[in-house]
């Protein structure tokens, strides 16, 4: 069956998730986009806990934001101010859909720029050219244990750091930072050293692969900042199998 051009721009297919008595309305361009939606509240139970004890009106700082689950959630659950950063085109595009459907534009503001510890122009290496996609890199062409991988698409990038962010006064310093871009989570720690260090910053959700002498620097670098993790909480979170056994959200308190 054929439709016209005006039919098919009308068609904007969207899941809608009920919480607490709140509505939240994601945008499903595709199977991979809705099956985000249909495992939002069991994928990450770690990410979600951690989202719904944050205090009402606080802010997040989330890297590697995607399609803009948890960004919308915070918004959404915890009438946060959200400062969302996804350097992927078609996770930008739908993200910022998201925005629009959730009417959360003067609260929840989205970056199509990669965080790391640097500021460059340079290369996104995408491992899939399709909205709700992940395990891209910058920079390099790496999986996500950051070896060398031939990845079958590449996108122009701008990269810059948490602590110019703040610097400069592109946004404020967050109360919750969330991590979650597959790879290179030691360099956006890296460049958020000063940062870390102002106690306006309550906690991180970090993922991280234990695997990685990088990742597990991580944990020694943020208890010299004075954050501490709960293990049980990390066991909880950790993959059992699969590609990605052991890695999980590791949530950081001061």
């Amino acid at each position: 069956m054929s439709i016209t051009l005006q039919e098919y721009e009308k068609l904007f297919p969207a899941a809608k998730v009920m919480r607490d008595g709140r509505k939240l309305t994601y945008m499903t361009p595709n199977s991979g986009c809705l099956w985000r939606v249909q495992s939002l509240l069991t994928k990450e139970p770690s990410t979600i806990e951690w989202l719904d004890s944050f205090p009402m009106g606080s802010r997040m700082l989330d890297v590697g934001a995607n399609v803009g689950m948890y960004s919308i959630y915070a918004g959404v659950m915890r009438d946060a101010a959200v400062y969302a950063f996804e350097p992927e085109s078609q996770n930008y595009a739908t993200l910022c859909r998201n925005i629009v459907a959730n009417n959360l534009s003067d609260r929840v503001i989205a970056w199509s720029a990669a965080l790391s510890d640097v500021e460059a122009f340079d290369r996104l290496h995408l491992s899939q050219f399709q909205a709700g996609s992940s395990c891209h890199s910058f920079g390099q062409s790496l999986d996500p244990y950051l070896k060398e991988k031939k990845n079958p698409f590449i996108q122009g990038c701008y990269s810059t750091t948490v602590d110019r962010l703040i610097d400069t006064g592109a946004i404020p310093v967050p109360n919750f930072i969330k991590i979650d871009v597959d790879g290179i989570e030691h360099k956006i720690v890296k460049g958020a050293e000063k940062t870390l260090q102002n106690p306006e910053v309550a906690s991180l959700l970090i993922e991280i692969n234990p695997h990685l002498a990088e990742h597990r620097w991580i944990l020694d670098h943020l208890a010299t900042l004075g954050f501490r993790y709960d293990p049980e909480q990390v066991a909880k979170a950790s993959r059992t199998d699969g590609y990605f056994e052991g890695v999980g959200e590791y949530v950081f308190r001061r």
